[in-house]
């Protein structure tokens, strides 16, 4: 017969678990949301850059060229631009990369969270075990002590 205490403790652990893995899927959820932001915003750097630098070779006056001031200023104004939306995208990337970093490392602490627990079911299913092991052992002990105080009475009595 199970000991009613463990019997609780393992159900209790049970619930425990599941509501621990719950959380670890949500939290690896979101760490591959993340993750795939990211790599978005890692192409559209890349883009952005890739955009800069052609605008930048087809400069009004690259290769010696002449050309108008009002061509220079909205050249130089629209480099200007670009590289404030460069800057801007490496800020977005950094941050992203951050959150990322973070849930990685959440998801580790939830994955560990999940394991521990579960060891811990393992190791009380193996405590109950050992308890009905002891037991039974000892109602096997006692039985064959009533037997042989059985057989000796019996015994005497002949």
């Amino acid at each position: 017969m199970p000991h009613p205490e463990m019997n609780q403790s393992v159900a209790t652990l049970s619930l425990l678990l599941e509501r621990a893995e719950a959380e670890r899927d949500a939290v690896q959820a979101r760490a591959a949301r993340a993750g795939q932001a990211v790599q978005r915003l890692e192409r559209q750097a890349e883009q952005l850059r890739a955009y800069r630098d052609e605008y930048l070779e087809r400069a009004p006056t690259r290769g010696g060229r002449s050309t108008g001031i009002d061509m220079l200023r909205t050249h130089r104004d629209f480099m200007q631009r670009l590289e404030q939306a460069v800057v801007q995208q490496r800020g977005q990337l950094e941050i992203a990369e951050r959150d990322a970093a973070v849930l990685r490392a959440a998801l580790i602490a939830e994955e560990t969270r999940v394991a521990a627990i579960r060891k811990l079911i393992e190791r009380r299913g193996q405590d109950a075990a050992r308890h009905a092991a002891r037991r039974e052992q000892r109602r096997t002990d006692e039985d064959a002590q009533r037997a042989a105080g059985h057989a000796r009475t019996l015994g005497g009595a002949w």
